[in-house]
């Protein structure tokens, strides 16, 4: 299958046993289950002030994004199955770029999914999550999720080499090699050959997937290096704006990877900020604590996802610039295979009409259907899942049309019967005001999601039944819309579900290959990934690669300590845990509007200096323990309801990861500024490396690589 794919790799790894000893014994901290909970949305966000309440309705948002690794020149397809060793990345499937499937079905007999579907536009569509909104695609997206909740995990026996079946179990797809009796046979001959007549390769790294790889490709060319990117397709940004704060432009900016101008040019909607709401029904506006109005509670961030880029005008000003620069983009070129030789360097399969691209290093910034990470996830189901419908559309109320929902709920848990028990969210931006002109007030076009996290049970919803709920359900979140179908200018319907692992990021499987980016799993569990999620690890990322291909350290083990543990992120898992419900298990339907209604209250009571690193994807030990201790204050009553809703052994693991956030945070804070003068004069490359990717875990992995601006 071609692919491309939108998952979300979710971080959780193992910890040292003291500190799950450590973590057990402050299990009476069940006040850690009042964890700040809330989903942060896709690319990230930071605010200038704390929340407060707030009333106007909601808006909308869209930002999902992927990168296509292998396409053909119409269509792009997501999906891969436990069957064929895909089992860590079934997806969902983005097809028919140019045209529309005509169906000879009556219209009458049409759902309105389909209904909708077929009417809209297929122009200025792409590969990429919200990229393409056709009927085929989503049937075949159904068909691949479905083919993910029905499949085993198994275990495959590598130990007497690959290629072979064990215990009936097929052997994993062979994309990336470093048997030289195995892989392309014209790729293994160009690196003999450049090496026996000692041939520079072509490139020092060549980046597969070029939609956000664009970008560390820039950052790469910047520092002197020979970059080349490949991508199946043409290199182009969808049309569909990604929602983003200027803090992660700014470090763009400041990065050179963009120029102001580049940002004045791509910014195409800007308002003043998000709402965050967690309610048992719709009230709207809404004062007041949970306890004080038996309802829930919502604030207002301001500055958080508050602009609207468009990808096209970016990707192509970056591109343009990288190009200028002597970078190399190889557009059409989709990648077949990789074989690694360990001593010299990497071969790209891109062709039988092509010559095999050899470079020192392989960046896979393919997404989260890399066919790479597929095959080291051989046999393995998700350990999650967020599944998210929605649509691009105008007809809603223009004069409410000002603000932005960035996590929302209206509706108790939902009980689907024999498909378990689901928690569904909104989240929803504005399009198109506050820039080139467009006052607030202006544009009757947002982009809504209705998001849920579960596992890939065999019974669990179907999209159709996910986007059924939708489609019922709008007009309750925005009462502007009476009928869906009448009121409604659908320019898009969007649909995924993001698999979720808790191993991530993901460590190299072979030298000379390193996933970045959503390929790797640097984001949270809670967000969708993607542009904001690259923009905060871009400088660590692409200095320590520099580094590495400058001494020549690119040895598997040597690369694995850039996507290094990092326990923040590891503790992220347990968000989602709390904002999910298991098949079969018994939890009150207000459980999650209760525990995010208090937590969020108490965030917002704390200030900015709490709600904005959380809501930007950064989770402090500073922010972490003080909002759980005041939430365990303000409802100790509910510790053993969230403590059975979790498990024990879950909380055990998790008080484990926040035990090394505070570890890491102290070694930051105290160790780095005392050897980081001896780390730079150290003689032995290797050593000198090692020890910055340690001081680099440590800043990241306890937060501190967020900047508070001064009013906050």
């Amino acid at each position: 299958d071609n692919g491309v794919l939108l998952t979300t790799y979710h971080s959780q790894t193992n910890i040292a046993g003291t500190m799950a000893k450590f973590a057990t014994a402050i299990l009476l901290l069940a006040a850690s289950l009042s964890l700040p909970s809330a989903r942060v949305s896709h690319d990230g966000g930071s605010a200038a002030n704390s929340c407060h309440a707030f009333s106007p309705p909601a808006v909308a948002q869209t930002a999902i994004t992927r990168i296509t690794t292998t396409r053909s020149s119409n269509s792009v397809l997501t999906a891969s199955s436990l069957e064929q060793g895909a089992a860590s990345k079934t997806a969902t499937i983005d097809g028919d770029d140019d045209e529309k499937e005509m169906n000879s079905e009556s219209s009458s007999t049409k759902s309105l999914t389909q209904r909708i579907m077929e009417s809209t536009s297929t122009s200025g569509q792409t590969g990429g999550a919200g990229g393409s909104s056709t009927w085929d695609a989503f049937q075949r997206a159904e068909a691949n999720w479905s083919r993910l909740k029905s499949s085993e995990a198994f275990e495959y026996d590598s130990s007497n080499g690959l290629g072979l079946e064990r215990n009936g179990v097929p052997p994993p797809p062979r994309f990336v090699t470093d048997d030289g009796a195995s892989g392309d046979p014209r790729s293994w001959a160009k690196l003999r050959s450049q090496s026996e007549s000692s041939t520079p390769l072509d490139y020092d790294v060549v980046l597969c997937g070029g939609t956000l790889g664009i970008f560390v490709a820039m950052a790469l060319q910047l520092k002197g290096h020979r970059v080349a990117v490949i991508e199946a397709g043409k290199l182009m940004g969808r049309e569909q704006e990604w929602n983003i704060s200027m803090k992660e432009l700014d470090e763009l900016v400041e990065l050179g990877v963009l120029t102001r101008e580049d940002v004045e040019e791509a910014v195409t909607t800007e308002f003043p900020g998000c709402r965050a709401g967690f309610k048992n029904s719709e009230v709207t506006p809404l004062e007041g604590s949970y306890f004080d109005n038996g309802v829930g509670y919502e604030c207002y961030t301001p500055a958080v996802l508050n602009l609207g880029v468009s990808p096209a005008t970016l990707i192509a000003n970056v591109a343009e610039r990288f190009r200028s620069l002597g970078g190399i983009v190889l557009e059409g070129t989709p990648l077949r295979g990789i074989v690694v030789s360990e001593t010299f360097g990497a071969a790209l399969d891109v062709g039988d009409d092509k010559e095999p691209i050899t470079t020192k290093l392989v960046l896979d910034c393919m997404g989260n259907a890399s066919p790479v990470g597929r095959q080291q996830r051989y046999g393995r189901k998700p350990d999650g899942v967020c599944a998210v419908v929605g649509s691009c559309a105008g007809g809603y109320d223009a004069e409410t049309n000002l603000l932005g929902d960035i996590i929302y709920t209206n509706t108790e848990i939902q009980d689907k019967g024999s498909n378990g028990q689901l928690q569904y969210f909104w989240e929803a931006f504005p399009v198109g005001i506050g820039r080139n002109g467009n006052e607030p007030g202006s544009s009757d076009v947002k982009t809504t999601y209705m998001f849920t996290y579960m596992d890939a049970s065999p019974n669990r919803p179907s999209l159709t039944t996910l986007m059924d709920d939708y489609w019922e359900q709008l007009p309750v979140y925005q009462p502007s819309i009476a009928d869906v179908e009448n009121d409604l200018d659908v320019r898009r319907v969007l649909f995924a579900y993001f698999p979720t692992y808790r191993d991530s990021p993901l460590k190299p499987g072979w030298s000379r290959v390193l996933a970045v980016g959503d390929a790797s799993g640097i984001q949270s569990p809670l967000s969708f990934g993607g542009f904001g999620a690259l923009t905060r690890h871009l400088e660590r990322i692409s200095g320590a690669i520099s580094e590495a291909l400058e001494d020549d350290l690119l040895h598997k083990d040597d690369l694995g300590e850039i996507n290094a543990y990092t326990p923040n992120l590891s503790a992220a898992w347990m968000f989602q845990k709390a904002m999910s419900v298991r098949m079969g298990q018994s939890v009150s339907p207000k459980f999650v509007n209760r525990l995010l209604a208090t937590n969020f209250d108490v965030m917002d009571g704390m200030g900015g200096s709490t709600m904005m690193p959380f809501l930007q994807d950064v989770v402090r030990i500073d922010g972490l323990l003080g909002s759980l201790a005041r939430s365990f204050v303000a409802d100790p009553a509910f510790m053993p309801e969230i403590v059975a809703h979790v498990g024990i052994p879950t909380l055990v693991e998790w008080l484990g990861h926040v035990s090394m956030i505070a570890a890491y945070n102290a070694l930051h804070l105290a160790a780095t500024p005392v050897i980081e003068p001896f780390v730079n004069k150290m003689g032995d490359p290797k050593e000198r490396f090692l020890w910055r990717r340690r001081m680099d875990a440590w800043k990241f992995g306890s937060g501190n690589d967020y900047v508070f601006e001064e009013k906050q």
